[in-house]
């Protein structure tokens, strides 16, 4: 997913607007949880960016997502970018 969400509206509360933001990128990390692995691989990774524009955008982890968009609420932004590309990965033993 590559989108930018705008932050505004002149009906809905900012508040409500980042709240469904955040349920839309929820809904897609779902959907794409759910997708089939290939062979030899664990669990889904996903490489996530996120900016106030697109060439602003920097890489930040999954779990980031939704406090950034608080963030970008919270800052009045009028719009963020968000970029999430899924990608298999098998999981690794941690060193001792």
């Amino acid at each position: 997913m590559k989108k930018t969400f705008s932050l505004t509206h002149k009906k809905i509360k900012p508040a409500r607007v980042a709240e469904g933001i955040r349920c839309e990128i929820n809904r897609y990390l779902k959907r794409e949880r759910r997708r089939e692995l290939p062979e030899g691989k664990d669990f889904w990774d996903f490489d996530c960016r996120y900016g106030a524009t697109e060439a602003e955008a920097k890489t930040i982890h999954v779990t980031e997502l939704n406090a950034s968009v608080m963030a970008a609420e919270a800052a009045n932004l009028g719009s963020c970018y968000i970029e999430i590309l899924r990608k298999a990965a098998k999981r690794t033993k941690k060193p001792e």
